[in-house]
């Protein structure tokens, strides 16, 4: 029986962004994660109001939100204010901010968002190993609670198990791969009323689902891909990087032309509900993307020029030689 690589050898295709999440504020991440067009909370905003928005249909109560892998709050910043991707970017690049102690640039981000519209429908909970970053993003009122834990290790505590139990939606852009089954199994299980959370997740595409899809499925909950789009979450850092990932990606089998080899990391959404739910309106009606909203850059570019197509040709002829090699 052929064995599937592991999230942590997986993984090791990927450049190191571990020293962004341990800064006291999130200039550093935007910073870094900016010179390479992250992308993805901006494409996963209209997703994610139009889930929150088919759920406060069954509900009287505000939607509880859980942000898992929830960093310094990008996703509840965009969920909760009249915000766009783009100004918070744009604000944690000023030159201007950039000599200022962290005490002091936390001051001005509490008045900054205190000065936006909020959405009064809607609670967010930040979950996320990064202690710097939780606690950041929960004394500037972007997420209501935050909880620093690694649920791949541990078990929530009472307390948190009683507000991790509150939560209508999971979402998450970009944690599948450093977080497996095993915390999603611990989240679904916390269901409340016997209600399970819908749980929403943009997954690079060198990542396999199905473990966590089945976790949900021991849940109740079922799982659907959206079709007819990917989403770029960013570009890669390197060539190596590039190169690892299209090995990746094509060692599950999925054609990475027009994807990958353009120099851009490719997610799938996946949303996981009861079985009633998806019966009366499956994702494809429920999830709507406007047409050329899913690349930042002129369709057709080819971001690392001919390396895009080199490294297809040499995973191809990598995974034929293995292939070769297995059968002998």
């Amino acid at each position: 029986m052929k064995t599937r690589p592991a999230f942590s050898v997986i993984n090791q295709a990927k450049v190191n962004l571990d020293h962004i999440y341990s800064e006291k504020d999130p200039r550093e991440y935007f910073k870094y994660l900016g010179q390479l067009d992250y992308i993805i909370p901006h494409l996963a905003q209209p997703i994610f109001e139009q889930l929150i928005h088919a759920r406060a249909q069954s509900q009287s109560e505000p939607v509880t939100v859980l942000d898992l892998g929830c960093s310094y709050g990008v996703n509840g910043a965009l969920m909760k204010f009249s915000l766009t991707y783009d100004i918070l970017r744009d604000r944690y690049a000023m030159p201007a901010l950039q000599s200022l102690a962290s005490d002091d640039m936390l001051a001005l981000d509490q008045s900054f968002y205190d000065a936006w519209p909020r959405n009064p429908n809607i609670r967010v909970i930040g979950l996320d190993v990064s202690r710097n970053a939780v606690a950041y993003a929960q004394a500037c009122g972007i997420v209501d609670r935050g909880f620093a834990i690694d649920l791949e290790t541990a078990d929530p505590t009472p307390e948190q198990a009683e507000a991790l139990a509150d939560v209508d939606l999971i979402v998450s852009t970009g944690c599948v791969g450093y977080v497996t089954s095993a915390t999603f199994r611990k989240l679904a299980a916390l269901s409340r009323r016997g209600r399970p959370a819908w749980t929403a997740s943009f997954v690079l595409r060198m990542f396999p689902y199905d473990g966590i899809a089945t976790s949900l499925a021991e849940q109740g909950l079922e799982t659907e891909k959206f079709e007819g789009a990917t989403f770029v979450q960013r570009r890669f850092a390197d060539v190596a990087e590039m190169e690892a990932a299209v090995r990746a990606v094509e060692a599950r089998g999925i054609d990475t032309r027009g994807h990958e080899t353009e120099g851009l990391y490719h997610a799938d959404f996946f949303l996981s509900r009861p079985r009633e739910e998806i019966e009366r309106c499956p994702i494809q009606k429920l999830v709507s993307v406007v047409s050329g909203a899913n690349k930042p850059w002129t369709p057709g570019t080819d971001m690392l020029g001919s390396f895009g197509r080199s490294v297809h040709s040499r995973a191809r002829s990598e995974r034929s030689h293995l292939t070769l090699a297995q059968g002998s």
